[in-house]
């Protein structure tokens, strides 16, 4: 079997484990414990030199790690000025924090084109290769310069924005005519598969060759969907056991009150501000439940340096003051709001001893959290999950209860629902959502893409086979 070579903005490198990675951290592990091969990426280094780094190598169980630091020069212009303040905001449908610069995209060029120089040395004739993410949108474009004519596949863990937000964008046409040098662009949803083709057929022509083949900027490429899962064993073994002694005494202490918890970084797209007013709402429509409630929010800092994030911060923290001064009384604070970082094992365990998740980001590419948030609970007990129509994840867990972000009151009626849900409809509810979990694992989603990168690798092979039901 072919090397796998895997290439992402961060590795994770072997130190921190699978148990403290993220989502894609652990899919990309999974793939390639399974396999062995190479990951390529950043180390997190930033150099003060315009020197060029060494790249740094570092072998463990069967993986090859290579990583490199950035000069501050190109970290800025490749992550913070356009991966972060150009991709990520128009991705997720916020043209107006949209921050484009020509130097920034000159940057992001040109970083994306020395990545390719220093991987291509690195390659075997017979190696697959598996891009991720919109920091390397250009990458298979820059590698077929250099004469690489390997198997590459992309997925993209974020959404891809409809054709009037992405051909916005200075440079669309160029990042299109790049992303169809991969041979196979991988989705979180069909609406995000079918905004990348809009976007093509609206800028060139869009040719079908077979099902889910296409042709277009002289190229031959496929797009599929792989909603991207995650390892429900593992994280149910990590909720359950016995909890930390400070845990303890806290569920003690709570006694009959009921717990809504919420988890993300701190970020834009999460829809924080409007989920903070829905609880309001619920406060205001339902007063039965004042008092009888606690609502936490950890929401660690994420890009700090950046304006939009310190603006979204002070907001926070303004409103929790106010809500729970209106709602607050002497032996009752209904908002907690936790900007900290939580080791992930114990997150786990704070999830399982909660009556109810409430994820409502405006736009998400999947949201693993929700998917964490069930896979915690106890089978016999389990809490509900509140999540937003516009997370990708809304399209497998239907058994949630799916409401509008926008809408405070209908997300205030959906957490009242859900913290007077009968047992057995939880029960129900659960066990059909597990269900998913199992079925579309991380595991799953690392075979499938690989195995159809393996059939249209060819260009020109084999179709695509038809995808299963998800749900």
């Amino acid at each position: 079997m072919s090397r796998l070579v895997v290439v992402s903005n961060r590795i994770a490198l072997p130190e921190g484990g699978k148990a403290s990675a993220g989502g894609l951290a652990v899919g990309v592990l999974d793939a390639l414990e399974s396999t062995g091969g190479l990951w390529f990426g950043w180390n997190g280094e930033i150099s003060e030199t315009a020197v060029e780094a060494p790249l740094k190598t570092q072998e463990h169980g069967g993986i090859t790690y290579v990583s490199f630091g950035l000069e501050q020069g190109d970290y800025d212009r490749y992550y913070l000025q356009f991966s972060n303040a150009v991709i990520w905001p128009a991705f997720h449908y916020r043209l107006d924090l949209v921050q484009y610069q020509c130097d920034a995209w000159e940057g992001y060029c040109s970083v994306n084109r020395l990545l390719a120089t220093r991987l291509q040395p690195l390659l075997k004739p017979d190696d697959t290769l598996w891009i991720h993410d919109y920091h390397l949108l250009p990458f298979a474009a820059e590698l077929r310069k250099l004469g690489v004519s390997n198997p590459i596949g992309f997925f993209l863990h974020i959404p891809f924005p409809s054709p009037e937000i992405f051909n916005a964008l200075p440079p669309h046409e160029t990042l299109l005519s790049s992303l169809c040098h991969y041979d196979l662009l991988g989705f979180q949803t069909e609406i995000d598969r079918l905004a990348f083709l809009n976007s093509v057929s609206q800028i060139t022509r869009l040719e079908s060759r077979g099902a889910k083949q296409h042709h277009a900027f002289d190229n031959d490429f496929a797009t599929e969907v792989y909603p991207i899962g995650i390892e429900p064993e593992n994280i149910k073994k990590m909720a359950s056991g016995p909890l930390p002694p400070k845990m303890a005494a806290m569920k003690r202490d709570l006694g009959e009150i009921k717990n809504i918890i919420a988890c993300e970084r701190l970020d834009y797209s999460k829809g924080l501000p409007e989920r903070f007013l829905a609880y309001e709402a619920l406060l205001e429509n339902y007063p039965q439940h004042r008092s009888h409630i606690r609502y936490t929010q950890i929401a660690p800092t994420s890009r700090g340096d950046v304006q939009a994030y310190q603006d979204i911060r002070h907001q926070l923290e303004t409103e929790a003051g106010r809500i729970n001064g209106k709602y607050g009384t002497l032996d009752w604070t209904p908002l907690y709001y936790l900007n900290q970082h939580f080791d992930r094992r114990l997150l786990m365990k704070i999830f399982r001893l909660t009556d109810v998740a409430l994820i409502t980001p405006l736009r998400d590419g999947m949201n693993l959290v929700a998917k964490e948030y069930v896979a915690a609970q106890n089978p016999d007990d389990p809490g509900v999950l509140v999540l937003s129509r516009f997370a990708g994840a809304a399209n497998e867990l239907t058994s949630a209860l799916i409401v509008n972000p926008y809408d405070r009151d209908n997300v205030a009626a959906a957490l009242h629902d859900a913290l007077t849900m009968p047992r057995e409809e939880r029960i129900k509810r659960y066990k059909e959502m597990m269900a998913v979990l199992r079925r579309n694992d991380i595991a799953t989603w690392g075979k499938t893409f690989l195995n159809d990168l393996q059939r249209v690798s060819s260009r020109g092979g084999d179709q695509l086979r038809e995808q299963p039901e998800l749900a």
